[in-house]
């Protein structure tokens, strides 16, 4: 059989056709490759019991544990009944339930002192933490023959717990696993055979065995070691191929001129640059000036002043007889950055016109929605040179759109766009332009090295002088109502000393919305009455306006009202006419208001820990202090209200985002970043394994620098092939 191809077996041919349909559909596993590398999530050891204090609320869980007591309970007049089973393991004790005809079969296994492994979601029934109908194996079964079969099935005392999903549960799974185990003998190893006796890696196959099946913990250590670092070495040397392509490339070097343009624009700012901004902007101007592209990613948080670094790059490419382009995820984006930046420019973004200044140039906006004169207009700018600037959205991509001389392209919030929209706008220049990404959401170095690996970094972590401190607090809704009262009588207060404030909603909760909702509605069950909708811009800024703030000026703001609409609420929130607004998340991103002083985010469970910090970041702009107020009725011991005591302790977004990534599963962080790149991380976790990131990239810039085509490792050329697709690997033959 042909090494590769017993990997590339789809499951259905070995487990049969209902399992692999399960394992397809909930587990993304298609292949006995795929199942091979789904790793168990953790080990327990036979005749040890799960610690119940510690489940995560809402996940789905496998545990090992005793029966401590059973019994069945009438309910609907003697109608139905349901069996309530308590398990204990000296931490904690966790509640099962089932009902109806289901009870029979655990009323008479589920028996006092029993011990078994048991498999559902964890769900909290009258503050209880409870599984309800949970699938289980018993492990000292009174059956002599079954009881031996269970303790075969995972041989030796560590019972490997898989990442299950309600259809399959972990012992299935493990007995899957058996049937595809023997092909691990055909695993193609990727790593150089210096490489792996040099750093005593055990082989791959062995490490596959020890990882599914180990006799030891030391077992399970050998194979982590070696699977860790065959993800992080594979996907650093894919970025290292990507790097090395680049520095292939032709790009004409950019250097400011003296008394040019970007001297003017330093001679008039009333201000004087942050330490940070001086050294970033050398390390651009330093990559500017070489003859192969700059490929950089600037970081900083809100308000760093990121936008004047970006800007003063792009004036020194001017200067340099070339032009810049700016790109925004969206118009509202590029509408503001176009307005900043023409306003920090001053007569110098009006050159060629009349009262514009000798050494200024034009500073063009286009976006899709502009009129059909003010294109054409546009257009013609950028073909003749007349426009050193454009700034823009998507609508710069297009193939109608051509430039004189493209020397620079600044992407904004890079999250948004995939690698192959930047190769796109590359293409416009005579050679390949040079590269800035900026973005707000501070990244952890191994993130960066991993998802940016083909960028370099530069950081700004100063904040501008001025900006205030903003104190953050998370609001129980459900255990401590009058903390929420108190929360609008806070925000009363903020808008009494002449301040405004923002009040944060999931969703808008207008019709349109609610009709599809409602064509899903089904039976409410018990466990769904926790569930309701989240709550809306409009329903919220009614009861204010009636309730709470009653006699405040309460407006609201969100994406589907027209842009017109849009523009005059904010205009009249910035000039202080509006004291409250109730807005959706469209404010997440740059609007300025330095008066703000306070927002309350209502269920802030439901959104994610960056997008909080950026939230945040709206308040606090000015000389007064800031306050935000988390708002959830989430339980105390769920991960949501985890996440949101995390937001609420720190400030600093490199520690915000380090939590959000350990609580996010990497793969989507990475997923999302690496357009192209299917997520290989099963093992690695971006934040713990800094050491082994560096040290993979380390061996994978020499192997690149040595063997670009890597012709003397055909495994690591077939291991990379699988990982990366089509359209990805042939970018990177382009090299």
């Amino acid at each position: 059989m042909d090494r590769v191809s017993s990997f590339d077996e789809p499951l259905k041919k070995l487990l049969g056709g209902a399992t692999a349909k399960v394992m397809a559909e909930h587990l993304d596993l298609h292949t006995v490759g795929d199942l091979l590398h789904h790793y168990p999530r953790r080990y327990e050891e036979r005749g040890k019991l799960t610690a119940l204090a510690d489940l995560p609320l809402d996940e789905h869980v496998t545990v090992v544990a005793q029966v401590a007591d059973a019994r069945i309970l009438m309910f609907n007049n003697g109608r139905g009944k349901r069996l309530e089973v308590t398990l204990t393991d000296g931490s904690g004790r966790l509640q099962l339930v089932f009902f109806g005809h289901g009870v029979h079969k655990p009323h008479k296994e589920l028996l006092p002192g029993r011990q078994a492994m048991f498999a559902g979601k964890v769900s909290v029934f009258n503050r209880k933490m409870q599984l309800a109908h949970p699938t289980y194996q018993l492990l000292d079964a009174s059956d002599a023959d079954e009881a031996t079969e269970a303790v075969d099935a995972f041989a030796g005392r560590l019972l490997p717990i898989y990442p299950a999903c309600k259809q399959l549960d972990s012992w299935r799974i493990a007995k899957a696993v058996d049937a595809v185990l023997p092909s691990a003998q055909d695993a193609v190893d990727p790593l150089p055979a210096a490489l792996r006796e040099g750093r005593g890696f055990t082989p791959l196959p062995e490490a596959l065995l020890k990882v599914h099946r180990p006799q030891t913990k030391a077992d399970i250590e050998d194979a982590k070691a070696r699977l860790k670092w065959d993800e992080a070495f594979v996907l650093q040397v894919a970025l290292a191929r990507r790097r090395y392509a680049d520095t292939q490339l032709p790009a004409a070097a950019r250097r400011p001129v003296a008394d040019g343009l970007l001297d003017a624009f330093d001679a008039k700012l009333p201000f004087t640059l942050t330490e940070g901004q001086e050294k970033v902007s050398k390390e651009i101007f330093d990559d500017l000036a070489t003859e192969h592209p700059m490929h950089r990613l600037l970081q900083g948080e809100v308000g760093s002043g990121k936008t004047m670094v970006a800007l003063r790059a792009m004036l020194a490419v001017v200067d340099a007889g070339g032009q810049a382009a700016m790109l925004a995820p969206t118009e509202v984006l590029a509408q503001q950055h176009h307005r900043s930046i023409t306003e920090m420019m001053g007569e110098l973004a009006e050159g060629g016109m009349l009262g514009g200044s000798d050494q200024g140039t034009k500073v063009v906006l286009l976006i899709g929605s502009m009129g059909t004169a003010a294109r054409r207009q546009a257009l013609l700018d950028l073909v003749t040179g007349e426009a050193g600037i454009v700034i823009g959205t998507h609508a710069l991509i297009e193939d109608k759109v051509q430039f004189h001389d493209l020397g620079l392209v600044v992407v904004d919030e890079q999250h948004r766009f995939g690698v192959e929209q930047r190769d796109a706008l590359r293409s416009k220049g005579k050679q390949p332009p040079h590269l800035l990404v900026m973005t707000a959401t501070p990244i952890p170095r191994t993130v960066a090295m991993t998802v940016f690996g083909d960028l370099e970094t530069s950081v700004l972590d100063q904040l501008p002088a001025g900006r205030s401190p903003i104190a953050s607090h998370v609001v129980p809704a459900k255990d401590k109502p009058h903390f929420l009262a108190r929360a609008w009588e806070r925000v009363r207060e903020e808008v009494e000393n002449g301040h405004q404030a923002y009040v944060v909603c999931p969703r808008i909760g207008d019709d349109a919305e609610e009709e599809k909702k409602g064509k899903a509605k089904k039976k409410a069950t018990a466990e769904d009455a926790d569930k309701r909708p989240p709550l809306a811009v409009l329903e919220i800024a009614d009861e204010l306006r009636k309730g709470a703030l009653a006699g405040l000026s309460v407006e609201v703001l969100h994406g589907r009202m027209h842009p017109d609409e849009k523009d005059d609420v904010m205009r009249r929130f910035a000039a202080g006419d509006v004291d409250v607004l109730v807005a959706t998340t469209v404010i997440e991103v740059g609007v300025n208001v330095p008066n703000a002083t306070a927002m309350v985010i209502m269920d802030a469970d439901r959104f994610g820990v960056s997008q909080l910090h950026q939230l945040r970041g709206r308040v606090g702009r000015g000389s007064a202090p800031g306050l935000c107020l988390l708002v959830s009725e989430a339980h105390e011991a769920s991960p949501a209200r985890a996440r949101l005591s995390a937001v609420a302790a720190t400030l600093d977004g490199f520690e915000l985002s380090r939590i959000d990534l350990e609580q996010r599963r990497e793969g989507d962080v990475l997923g999302q970043a690496q357009s192209g790149v299917r997520s290989s991380l099963r093992m690695l976790t971006v934040i713990d394994d800094e050491e082994v990131i560096a040290a993979a990239r380390e061996e994978a810039v020499a192997i690149v620098a040595a063997d670009p085509e890597l012709e003397h490792l055909p495994e690591l050329r077939t291991v990379l092939a699988a990982l990366l697709d089509k359209d990805r690997e042939e970018y990177l033959d382009k090299g």
